[in-house]
Order: C-alpha cells, then sequence, then structure tokens
C-alpha cells in the first residue's frame, strides 16, 4: 500500500478503480437485499476509530463473502502472538472476540506463507490444523492488513462450518477493507502523534527550561484559578515572592552555568520547603513565587511560618564538582490576598513590593551587605 500526504491521504480512502469494480459486481449479485456501496460509504464517512470503521466493515464481509465469522486480528509477531480484536459471528461457528492464541500455529500464518486466500475445504488443505478441526471450520479468507511500512499489524479473515464458494470479487473486496483497515489505523496513529506533540508543546510553554519549575504563563494561570476558589470559601491565598541576594556576583565570578545551577538548586530546596498542595515557579531571573491556600483563619500563622522556611532554603553553601558557592540568602516578600481580591498581576506586584521591603531591612540590618 502507497502512503499519501497531505490531502492525497485522504483521496486514498477511496476505493480504486479495480476496486470499485469487484463492489460494483458484488453489490449486483444481491441488489434486494444489500445496497453494498451505499453502506461502505456511510460507514466510512461516520468511522472516527477504528471499531467504528471495522464493526460495520464485519457486517459488510459477511454479506459480501457469505461466510458467517468475520474478523480483524492483530499481530505481535515478536511475542509469537496473534490475538482476536474484533469478530462478528451469526450462526453455528463462534470465533471468540478478544482470544489471544500463540501465532505459530494459526491459520493465517499458514494462508500467508503459502498464499493460499481461500479454501472451501480446510479439512483438506490443513488437516493437521487442531485448533480449526475443533472450531469446525471448513471455508477460510484471510488477507493481511499491513501498514504503510509494509509491517504486518494482523489479518481480516472470514469463516464458515460449512463448504461454501466465495462470491465473484469477494477476495478483491477483502483486499479493500483491509486497505481501509490500514488508513485508520495509519490515520489514528497521527492523531495520537500530534496529540502527544501539543501535549509535550503545551508542557513546554509553561515550564522554566532551566529549572523545569512552572513558568510565569503558568503562574499567572494558577493564581487566577485560586483566586476565583477562595472567593468562594473561606480560604486564602498566600504569595510569597523570592528574589536571591547578589546573584549577579554569583554570575560574575562563577559563570552562568554556576549561576544556572544554584537557580536549579534553590527551586528544588523550595519546593522541599512547602507544602505538596503549595504552588512553586520560577518568575524569572532570579525570582521566584510561592502560592498557598490555606484557611483564613490560620493565613497570619501560615504566612509567618513559610517565610521562615524560605529564609532557611537561601542559606548556606553548595558544592558542585570542585566548586563552593556561598549562597548570600534570599529576600521573600509575603502577602495575604484580601477576600475581594481578583487581580493576579495586583497581587503579584504588591508581593513585590513586599519583597523589597524585606531586602531593604536585610540591608539596615546587616544580614545583606
Amino acid at each position: 500500500m502507497k502512503w499519501h500526504s497531505g490531502g492525497d491521504f485522504f483521496a486514498s480512502l477511496y476505493p480504486t478503480l479495480a476496486m470499485r469494480t469487484a463492489m460494483m459486481k458484488t453489490a449486483r449479485s444481491k441488489p434486494q437485499t444489500f445496497d453494498f456501496v451505499g453502506k461502505l460509504a456511510v460507514s466510512m464517512a461516520r468511522a472516527h476509530t477504528l471499531e467504528e470503521l471495522v464493526r460495520p466493515l464485519l457486517e459488510m464481509l459477511e454479506a459480501v463473502t457469505g461466510l458467517e465469522s468475520t474478523y480483524l486480528t492483530t499481530v505481535d509477531e515478536a511475542a509469537g502472538v496473534q490475538h482476536v480484536l474484533f469478530a462478528r459471528n451469526t450462526q453455528r461457528l463462534r470465533i471468540p472476540e478478544g482470544i489471544s492464541v500463540p501465532w505459530e500455529s494459526t491459520l493465517c500464518k499458514r494462508a500467508l506463507e503459502e498464499e493460499c486466500s481461500y479454501t472451501d475445504d480446510v479439512a483438506l488443505r490443513w488437516g493437521d490444523h487442531d485448533a480449526a478441526r475443533e472450531l469446525g471450520i471448513s471455508t477460510y479468507a484471510s488477507t493481511a492488513v499491513r501498514t504503510h511500512d509494509g509491517a504486518l499489524y494482523g489479518t481480516l479473515c472470514a469463516a464458515s462450518d460449512r463448504s461454501k464458494p466465495i462470491a465473484e470479487g469477494a477476495e478483491q473486496v477483502l483486499q479493500m477493507f483491509s486497505i481501509l483497515i490500514a488508513q485508520q489505523i495509519e490515520r489514528e496513529k497521527l492523531v495520537l502523534a500530534l496529540l502527544k506533540a501539543n501535549e509535550i508543546l503545551t508542557i513546554n510553554s509553561l515550564t522554566d527550561a532551566i529549572t523545569q519549575l512552572p513558568n510565569r504563563r503558568a503562574l499567572m494561570s494558577e493564581m487566577g484559578k485560586r483566586i476565583a476558589s477562595t472567593a468562594l470559601s473561606d480560604q486564602a491565598l498566600i504569595v510569597a515572592f523570592i528574589d536571591l541576594d547578589r546573584f549577579k556576583a554569583v554570575n560574575d565570578q562563577y559563570g552562568h552555568d554556576t549561576g544556572d545551577r544554584l537557580l536549579v538548586a534553590i527551586g528544588a530546596r523550595i519546593q522541599g520547603a512547602v507544602r505538596s498542595s503549595d504552588f512553586v515557579a520560577r518568575l524569572g531571573g532570579d525570582e521566584f513565587v510561592v502560592l498557598a491556600t490555606v484557611a483564613r483563619s490560620a493565613a497570619k500563622a501560615m504566612a509567618k511560618r513559610l517565610g521562615a522556611k524560605l529564609q532557611a532554603v537561601g542559606t548556606g553553601q553548595f558544592h558542585w564538582d570542585d566548586q563552593v558557592v556561598d549562597c548570600a540568602g534570599l529576600s521573600a516578600g509575603l502577602i495575604i490576598a484580601a477576600p475581594d481580591a481578583r487581580d493576579a498581576a495586583a497581587l503579584l506586584a504588591q508581593a513585590d513590593a513586599a519583597m523589597y521591603v524585606a531586602k531593604r531591612a536585610r540591608r539596615d540590618t546587616g544580614i545583606l551587605h
């Protein structure tokens, strides 16, 4: 099967001229009982998942082949397992949906290896096949389902416990259905890949590249959520604005790589000092923010404890390889949002102002010099 890109991919969902000819032959053979082309068109238009496509195809496959058990399998060649993914059984023969069997001993594997897509005498062709004998399979038709790179995905099969001739054009329809199924599989893979890529892009857009903490964008979003939540409860939002003291001196003396290491280490220490329900973000540069939600009656006590913990985070030495970096500490400004506060940027500005008050106090007392 050739893989198409862009608009050609969707165009490839429509049958080729040869396949349409086979479809019309099959449709004409049973004009009063089965509108093959119309049902196929509706099924393709409505199918958004593999199952939504395959279930109607199995029904159509029964009508086309006259074989009462139709099923789609997956094959894991590395594990040596074949799994019946979807099955339709309308008479005595039962092919159990969900069953897994060793691939090596299956009719499907033999049929593929011998390039036998149909037989109406399984006992004569594969008389030593115990499973086929136990199930009572007399007529069997199958084709491989392969992805665009040629890899074997599984098989599409039809079977009966009676010897039956196969209708003209039925084998071509079986092959066409396998192509449609393969294209749906590829489309679902593409959708999953796009969703995964979008998820990664979203995470990256909300994550600080250096510390892997939430960034400013993520912080503002979280602040908005917490403001809305506290407005409807007796909870209070505490905002702590943190600035590393003399961080520029670290960059100047040791270089930016060491400065980045210090940011990572401080971010990790802050996370370790707060509760799991608190939110830690890097605002940018040497600035961090912590959001904590607590009962309003306990907010002042909580803010005091949080401030003390944050002061302890920024003190001491940091060791990397043969470097020892003395941290000058940090300045933290903490505010408790008023019950009617609604503006995240305004709260952040208030916490920033409180941080500068704390930094001046550290200078005035000689703690920061």
